[in-house]
């Protein structure tokens, strides 16, 4: 009986590449392979990757030549590149990477089988032909090396916003929405297999749109569907635009125990000018209100936050306008960047990448030090409360030490007491960091 090939993904980037990594090894595992965490033990290693900014293309080049070696070691070895990288790249990765066998688009999954036997006889390949359709709805995908206890489900893929600065239309294409039914069925196997929280994912998850036949189905709606599977079910979601977080998906989160009291809205920047220059199409005013609507209705609610820090011709008075914005929000966490320009983007056609980039690492150390003050704070307010937390497994640094998260995606420590992965306990907050929560058990 022939040997099964091994198939070794190392995933970059973002939680929708995770989650089509998965999608990748349930198509190869279908086509005869089998997944392998031990690189050593790979005839085929994958490089998923990210192009969201040039330090993420950077990281995987600086990959792909400490791959070389190991390549000369066994000819036989082959490796590929997937995702956003590929998409944006194409043949030229081929032409520049020698270590490349082929290189795969986000929409061009189904046909790795066929690329790896042409890769076998020695031709190397390119697919990255973006769908307006192909959403993989029907593959049950394959949960390698997770906790077993939270999960993603990609519920809709591409992006229409456009904005300025970001790649992610030309890589992932247009927006188009999965089947609910299919959402519901990969949800409803995922409890039952034991996974007690899921994250629905999406470019801009709150734009999703299903044709039913019966009507249109939105997000609010479907977000509610997915609760219903199981009320021991925790759901997240991500990301949400400002401009398409509506009051209806508010009240569906307030009043749904299941649905996390925890909101991720990027803002970007808390200037109206830079706003306009992203093509956010939303404003400062508008953004702080969809904050305090989400405090005033969902009690408990955490929001966190995405920030780029010097994008183009930001004035020194406009970062100033981010950083107030940051203080009014409250933002419990966030994601903090200096802006990368990126080729073809509608920036980089129209706009000089002009803040100098010492002047770009002083605004971004201003944020992180005020995000930290912010976080600190936000954790301090939780001091003596009592939350429900799911286990996900061992803390980071003490094996005598659970971890995991309470409804507010806040990461909390507590002594081990006879607990598994995969329960919910009652932990109280007894100490904090400016990014952990730290606790006790209360008795069953």
């Amino acid at each position: 009986m022939q040997k099964m090939k091994k198939i070794f993904i190392e995933t970059y980037g973002c939680q929708m590449n995770f989650s089509d990594s998965e999608i990748v090894a349930s198509i190869l595992c279908a086509g005869g392979y089998e997944v392998t965490q031990d690189l050593a033990r790979a005839d085929v290693i994958f490089l998923n990757t990210c192009s969201i900014r040039e330090h993420a293309e950077k990281k995987i080049r600086n990959r792909l030549h400490a791959l070389g070696p190991l390549k000369r070691k066994r000819p036989g070895l082959l490796i590929g590149l997937l995702g956003c990288m590929a998409e944006r790249l194409k043949e030229e990765l081929l032409e520049e990477e020698e270590v490349l066998d082929l290189v795969a688009g986000p929409d061009s999954y189904r046909q790795l089988p066929l690329m790896l036997d042409q890769a076998v006889s020695g031709i190397k390949g390119v697919n990255t032909l973006l769908s307006v359709e192909e959403t993989y709805g029907d593959i049950s995908p394959v949960r390698y090396g997770t906790n077993g206890v939270s999960a993603f489900i990609s519920i809709m893929r591409g992006c229409g916003n456009h904005c300025a600065y970001c790649v992610v239309p030309q890589v992932r294409g247009r927006e188009r929405s999965r089947d609910i039914h299919s959402i519901i069925k990969e949800a409803t196997e995922l409890f039952e297999s034991g996974y007690r929280e899921i994250t629905l994912l999406g470019q801009n998850v709150n734009s999703y749109r299903w044709d039913s036949g019966d009507g249109i189905l939105r997000f609010p709606e479907a977000l509610q569907k997915v609760a219903r599977v199981n009320p021991r079910l925790r759901v997240r979601f991500a990301t949400s635009h400002p401009k398409d977080l509506s009051d209806e998906l508010i009240e569906a989160i307030a009043v749904n125990e299941n649905l996390c009291r925890s909101v991720h809205l990027p803002v970007q920047s808390g200037s109206n000018a830079v706003l306009a220059r992203m093509n956010r199409r939303y404003t400062r005013e508008h953004y702080l209100e969809r904050v305090e609507a989400i405090r005033r209705k969902i009690s408990g609610c955490t929001v966190t936050t995405d920030i780029i820090t010097g994008f183009c011709g930001e004035t020194e008075e406009e970062h100033l306008e981010t950083l107030s914005l940051m203080e009014q929000a409250r933002f419990d966490a966030a994601f903090m960047f200096r802006y990368s320009e990126r080729p073809d983007t509608p920036a980089a056609r129209k706009y000089p990448d002009d803040v100098p980039d010492g002047v770009k690492e002083r605004r971004l150390k201003e944020i992180i030090a005020l995000q930290h003050r912010l976080s600190l704070r936000s954790n301090r307010a939780d001091l003596n409360r009592e939350f429900e937390v799911l286990i996900e497994g061992d803390s980071r640094r003490s094996a005598a030490h659970f971890s995991g998260r309470n409804s507010q995606n806040k990461m909390v420590v507590f002594p081990k007491n006879g607990q598994h992965p995969g329960e919910y306990v009652r932990v109280t907050i007894r100490n904090f960091t400016s990014a952990t929560l730290i606790g006790e058990l209360l008795p069953a």
